[in-house]
């Protein structure tokens, strides 16, 4: 049996995504049930900014069905202060919230920003204490962090890497691993399954067809082989994003049907 391959966008509340994707009748507090007919994950933007109440989870898994997971962006502020202290006072508020998704939580992503270099002991601490029963996804933004010792830190406790493709200097694509600068790496960039589930951010403003179609046959034998996979397009202000995620969908379907749950529309 194939991997489930979890498809969507980062953000789903967008006002300016009308007509686009959003009906020109749909109201506000409707948005995110209309996403999760076409779309089957979604990273929320809104748990970077604060920290999620309970009544805001509950709505969140209440406008969408059983097969839908939520990929949840730890919050910003909370994250370099554990990662550079000792984690264990503050990871429950970090982590706490994130319970109420139950079986709906797909992944947690946490960011590692781009002022923090390589430090294996400071990884290896904060790994140690994650809670184990919230699946993890791990963006390292500074370059250093791009070493074997990081991917088998990142192993050891089924963490997974977090892979980004953005745009590269001077208008080029460059394929960056590990939420590494632009230009870290050539293109294209290595896959690596460090934990459970790939996480792969797809962040160009556009990719066309041969683009989405080269992406799905380099996330084919992961899912073939059994793998699960999250996949997420940039936020931008048309809906471009949302389009390619159905597109995207659409694409794998056609390798490995079943792999997505295809647009209903």
């Amino acid at each position: 049996m194939p991997g489930r391959c979890w498809i969507g966008t980062s953000g789903f509340s967008y006002p300016a995504w009308t007509p686009r994707f959003y009906p020109p009748s749909l109201a506000a507090g409707d948005r995110l049930r209309h996403y999760a007919e076409r779309l089957s994950s979604v990273e929320l933007n809104n748990t970077f900014y604060r920290r999620p109440s309970a009544a805001a989870v509950a709505a969140w898994v209440a406008a969408t069905p059983p097969d839908f997971r939520f990929a949840v962006k730890a919050q910003r502020g909370a994250v370099p202060r554990a990662f550079a202290a000792p984690p264990e006072p503050g990871l429950p508020f970090l982590t706490d919230p994130f319970r109420a998704f139950g079986g709906r939580l797909g992944v947690v992503l946490l960011r590692i920003p781009e002022n923090v270099p390589r430090d294996d002991a400071r990884l290896a601490r904060f790994l140690g204490a994650w809670p184990t029963d919230l699946p993890l996804a791990v963006e390292l933004a500074d370059p250093s962090w791009v070493a074997d010792e990081t991917w088998a830190a990142l192993r050891s406790v089924g963490a997974s890497l977090v892979a980004t493709d953005r745009p590269g200097p001077g208008g080029g694509d460059a394929g960056v691993s590990g939420g590494a600068p632009p230009g870290a790496l050539p293109e294209p960039f290595t896959l690596r399954r460090t934990g459970s589930a790939l996480y792969l951010r797809l962040r160009r403003p556009d990719y066309d067809a041969a683009d989405l179609a080269a992406w799905a046959d380099r996330l084919e034998p992961f899912l073939a082989a059994g793998d699960e996979a999250f996949v997420f397009f940039a936020h931008d202000e048309v809906g471009r994003g949302a389009e390619l995620a159905l597109a995207f969908s659409r694409a794998l379907e056609m390798r490995l049907p079943g792999t997505t749950r295809p647009d209903r529309t």
